[in-house]
């Protein structure tokens, strides 16, 4: 169970840093799991005041496997090129297939590896950010590994959560994941090219996304074809300079 195994348990592997320790079992799962939240809230307030500190927007990208979270994340560092810099922390239980992707856009990024574990949690965000070394007033992407139900209940110290929704699954996917949904400040509703080829309602999931969070703002894009993507950037953008209002690189926010 992920919140009786917070750090995603022995196979976990970072790059650069070293994570072995043991877990004991213990019979009280409710105190356990609630112990579990708070050490990982703990960590997160840690990487919040990290990313505060030097004026950097942190974004943590959440979906099902396959929803193309990484092609979009590779079409987002190539259009954003040097107006924001951009650095990527990558989430999967095996291979470093998408990070060697984010690198050869020239972004600097970092693997890791959860093994069994089925998300990141913010003490194994905290050590890839002491490899990664983001620089101030840059972006952080962490793309989190594909799930959409694990992820929601561990805060990673991100300024915002993104859910991305391929027009390849179905409509419902908000009111089955609701969790997700509700804690997502932007759902991108990807592969839009692919609409004339399916028999995917847009408007029914966009309304079953507002019965969960009814505030959520949805945009739709294609990572393949760029339909959308000057919105997506837009956002980053304003959620950028919504963040270092105060700060002192608040004057070179877009």
């Amino acid at each position: 169970m992920c919140t009786t195994c917070g750090c995603g348990g022995e196979s976990a592997r970072i790059e650069g840093h070293r994570h072995d320790h043991d877990h004991a079992g213990d019979s009280r799962t409710i105190q356990l799991e609630l112990d579990i939240l708070a050490k990982n809230n703990a960590y997160a307030a840690e990487n919040r005041t990290f990313f505060a500190g030097r004026g950097i927007l942190a974004l943590n990208l959440v979906s099902s496997p396959g929803s193309g979270k990484t092609a979009l994340l590779v079409k987002t560092i190539g259009m954003l090129g040097e107006r924001l810099e951009s650095f990527v922390i990558e989430g999967d239980q095996q291979t470093s297939n998408d990070a060697d992707r984010i690198r050869a856009t020239g972004a600097p990024a970092v693997q890791i590896n959860t093994g069994k574990g089925c998300h990141l949690d913010a003490h194994m965000v905290g050590h890839a950010l002491e490899t990664l070394a983001p620089t101030e007033g840059s972006v952080v992407f962490i793309e989190n590994v594909g799930n959409l139900v694990c992820p929601a209940a561990f805060d990673l110290g991100e300024s915002h959560k993104v859910t991305i929704l391929s027009v390849t699954e179905g409509e419902d996917k908000p009111l089955k994941y609701p969790d997700m949904f509700a804690a997502s400040d932007l759902v991108l509703l990807n592969k839009t090219d692919l609409l004339p080829h399916l028999d995917f309602d847009v408007a029914a999931t966009i309304e079953n996304a507002r019965k969960v969070h009814p505030s959520v703002k949805v945009l739709q894009v294609s990572a393949r074809t760029g339909e959308g993507m000057d919105a997506w950037i837009a956002w980053l953008s304003a959620a950028r300079g919504m963040g270092l209002a105060g700060h002192p690189l608040g004057t070179a926010a877009e």
